[in-house]
């Protein structure tokens, strides 16, 4: 098979064309190109094809996974997963990842106190918190380690009922404070400790 034409990238970001002289066409990350030193007329054997294919596949995951990383922190397992949907070879995807991991860019360790102290910002409790570590598919030994570092919650809890209920709430709205706190994450013992210290003492049961 014969490079027809190698067309550059419209933009920035994007990738090069390869049109070969049967009418097929590869994408490619520009790097590719260069290091296989590929020019138009160029002569490819089928194995200097699966080498391409090979080379453009691997560079492609690698690419599309420092933009993931560069958008929001993800575990390996979940940029591995992420780097599939989008089209990816698993193999490529892995080896991205691994790539990533050696570079210290991916890190998962870091990735769970991240997701951590995002929840502790938007006043997760603990379960919560919790939910996001599987959510963003954080291996479960990193879990304990990053969640040690949670403060006490309890002032929190007892500002957020505070906040919901005002200064002379109904049983509705004792009932909506509960259950908004149940959805963030903390527990009924914890919701009864706040509602204790607000002086509130509903006789509601779990």
């Amino acid at each position: 098979m014969r490079i027809k034409a190698l067309r550059p990238p419209q933009r920035q970001g994007a990738k090069l064309h390869i049109d070969f002289d049967d009418g097929t066409e590869l994408k490619v990350v520009p790097s590719v190109a260069a290091d296989l030193g590929l020019y138009p007329g160029m002569e490819l054997d089928e194995a200097d094809m699966e080498r391409l294919r090979a080379a453009a596949g691997l560079a492609s995951a690698k690419s599309r996974a420092v933009r993931i990383i560069s958008a929001s922190g993800v575990s390996r397992e979940d940029l591995t997963r992420r780097l599939v949907q989008k089209g990816e070879r698993p193999e490529d995807a892995r080896a991205a990842a691994q790539w990533l991991t050696d570079l210290d860019l991916l890190d998962d360790a870091e990735t769970a106190r991240q997701i951590v102290r995002r929840g502790l910002s938007r006043g997760y409790g603990e379960a919560r918190i919790r939910q996001m570590l599987y959510e963003k598919r954080i291996p479960k030994q990193y879990w304990e380690p990053a969640l040690a570092e949670l403060p006490d919650l309890s002032d929190a809890l007892t500002d957020f009922l505070a906040k919901r209920l005002g200064p002379d709430p109904d049983e509705k709205q004792r009932r909506s404070a509960v259950n908004a706190a149940i959805r963030r994450g903390y527990s009924w013992s914890q919701i009864q400790q706040a509602l204790s210290r607000l002086a509130q003492e509903p006789e509601w049961e779990e």
